[in-house]
């Protein structure tokens, strides 16, 4: 994933996906890129929520693949 694309996702994850978030009462983190890989953390309300799959598959992954359509998204949740 090349640079410009990094700072796209970066900017969908910090402008539209952790106000999100937030809304709900949880913290969204973005840990590293690797490749076409990037890892994300949830925690807050999101620490062990069930609901967790459904934001991931839902909400983060179609967010991201409109800037970054390869993207693969690894979520982890609890507390840091």
């Amino acid at each position: 994933m090349d640079d410009r694309i990094k700072e796209q996702v970066e900017r969908v994850c910090q402008e539209v996906l952790a106000p999100l978030v937030a809304a709900d009462g949880g913290v969204l983190e973005v840990l590293r890129f690797d490749g076409d890989d990037i890892y994300i953390h949830l925690s807050g309300a999101c620490a062990g929520c069930p609901g967790v799959s459904l934001t991931t598959d839902k909400i983060i992954l179609p967010a991201l693949r409109s800037v970054a359509p390869k993207i693969r998204v690894l979520v982890s949740t609890g507390v840091r």
